[in-house]
């Protein structure tokens, strides 16, 4: 039997299955669309997604092949009347290794994650659609399009905003559907801009905003966004507006509406939602892709420990970090606020208040020894006492800490107290022996 099926094979899914992969859990990942996507949607990594892509040992390509967001030149016409940044570079530090947000088209971003899943050992089903499950007490059996049947412990949706399992579940959508603020994406090429800007036309003070054109990083093409007016001639779009740039060539294009949604439940039973399927940002803020992987970064864990008690925290601790950041990107696109910084980096998001969060530290992010978290294991500081489990790396305190302190596999404390209490802690959870398996 398989022990978990994933359903979509975007960031959120990938990431969740090289998680379950690194842990040598059993799975299959499948994916409806006939093969990977070509058209950039999103394209910005957090610093704390960077983090993450740390751990899971896809950095260096992440870094290479991206690049921090250009300098914006604002234009009327042919003549430029303002410039900026969205945000100051910022110098690494010990606490925040990756302090910018880094373009990355969201095509390239899963392909480096795709390569990633390959060396583990899984590849993508892609073709190859859920039309059908049922779950009972021992598992979830889905059916594919093939009619082939797949029996599995657990199965999660991570196929996007239009989610068939979340609408198969029959979980509630909650939210808005902007009708009135349609906005086009489009890939396009141009030699008639500089590569080194991203370019925008219309009024900075006024927020209004006709068009922009923005370099993607280790390309020739230009990501075009524009609020959509039914005009189907981009080229006519731009020259109205920009009489000196002519689009070479249109790679692909597409329409949305605005979408501000959050699901009423991120689990029922054994199947569980995540990623866009679970919650839908508007793109002010570059939150949605950001939330997905750090949605299959806090699940992946808890699947292969296999607890009951620690699954049952999944949907508490993500619901309250997707409804934290629905406000924050609602607010952004209501106020064009292009500026970015701590607000939306993700580095302060944190689980106070999870059953799982125990102690005055309990639920923040670690923020140091970045080089010993890296793997699947648990990190134990400042414990003198019992022979922890192998899935349990014990290490000296840090300075001025009191107590002992347990971070969990996603970096985050999950124990902050004395060392007397933290055996009930591991067994409560159903820590400590079935991560004695975990390896790097």
């Amino acid at each position: 039997m398989t022990h978990v099926l994933i359903v979509g094979s975007g960031p959120t899914g990938l990431t969740l299955a090289i998680e379950l992969a690194r842990r040598g859990v059993d799975l299959r990942i499948v994916e409806r669309s006939a093969e990977p996507p070509t058209g950039v949607r999103g394209k910005g990594l957090q610093p704390r997604t960077l983090e993450v892509f740390d751990d899971l040992g896809v950095i260096d390509e992440i870094l290479a092949t991206g690049s921090g967001y250009p300098g914006i030149r604002s234009y009327k016409g042919e003549q430029i009347v303002w410039e900026g940044r969205m945000d100051e570079p910022k110098e690494p530090s010990p606490g925040i290794p990756y302090p910018n947000l880094i373009m990355q088209p969201q095509w390239r971003t899963e392909r480096i994650l795709r390569d990633r899943l390959a060396e583990l050992g899984h590849r993508v089903e892609f073709g190859t659609e859920v039309t059908g499950f049922e779950q009972d007490e021992q598992g979830v059996t889905a059916t594919l399009g093939g009619g082939e049947t797949v029996r599995c412990a657990y199965l999660v949706g991570a196929d996007g905003g239009r989610s068939t399992i979340r609408k198969q579940l029959g979980v509630g959508f909650a939210g808005e559907t902007y009708e009135s603020e349609r906005m086009l994406l489009a890939d396009v090429k141009t030699g008639d801009l500089d590569r080194d800007h991203w370019h925008l036309w219309g009024s900075m003070e006024e927020q209004v905003m006709y068009f922009g054109l923005c370099p993607l990083p280790n390309t020739d093409v230009f990501q075009l966004v524009a609020p959509y007016t039914g005009e189907d001639d981009l080229r006519a779009l731009v020259t109205r507006h920009a009489p000196h740039v002519h689009l070479d060539e249109i790679l692909w294009r597409s329409d949305y509406r605005a979408n501000v949604r959050m699901a009423e439940r991120f689990r029922v039973g054994r199947v569980f939602l995540a990623g866009d399927a679970a919650h839908v940002h508007s793109p002010a803020g570059g939150q949605g892709l950001n939330t997905g992987v750090q949605d299959a970064y806090n699940l992946a864990w808890k699947l292969a420990a296999g607890s009951a008690a620690l699954i049952d925290t999944y949907e508490d601790e993500r619901m309250a970090v997707a409804a934290h950041v629905l406000g924050l990107s609602t607010r952004l696109h209501r106020e064009r606020d292009i500026e970015r910084g701590d607000d939306t980096n993700q580095l302060d998001l944190a689980y106070l208040g999870s059953a799982l969060s125990v102690g005055e530290r309990g639920g923040e992010r670690l923020g140091t020894l970045f080089d010993e978290q890296r793997g699947t294991h648990f990190l134990l500081l400042g414990a003198t006492g019992r022979e922890y489990g192998d899935g349990i790396r014990v290490l000296p305190p840090l300075d001025g800490q009191e107590g002992v302190i347990l971070v969990r596999p996603d970096g985050y404390i999950g124990y902050h107290g004395d060392e007397s209490g933290l055996s009930a802690y591991l067994s409560g959870f159903g820590i400590d022996a079935p991560l004695t398996r975990a390896s790097s």
